[in-house]
């Protein structure tokens, strides 16, 4: 009777917690799937870009007469898909 507390604990824990957290990463991974060159993106730190290119581990972007070469962990979202097949 001891361990009902600390179990009901443990489950509120993991759907306050644990689970949301792991909705949001497997939304994360199929977004970052999806990126292709044409995308208007955001970025973690703030910067609003057109994906140029698509590598294993980073994007580049063009912002206003920069480009930009950041990982593809930091694309947070992804405002407008490219018209482009």
């Amino acid at each position: 009777m001891q361990m009902a507390p600390m179990l009901l604990l443990v489950v509120v824990f993991y759907f306050i917690l644990i689970r949301p957290q792991q909705q949001r990463t497997k939304q994360q991974q199929k977004m970052l799937a999806l990126l292709k060159a044409g995308d208007r993106v955001v970025t973690a730190s703030g910067i609003i870009g057109t994906v140029i290119t698509v590598k294993d581990k980073a994007v580049s972007l063009r912002s206003a007469d920069a480009k930009f070469e950041v990982t593809k962990a930091s694309v947070t979202e992804i405002l407008e898909v490219s018209s482009e097949s």
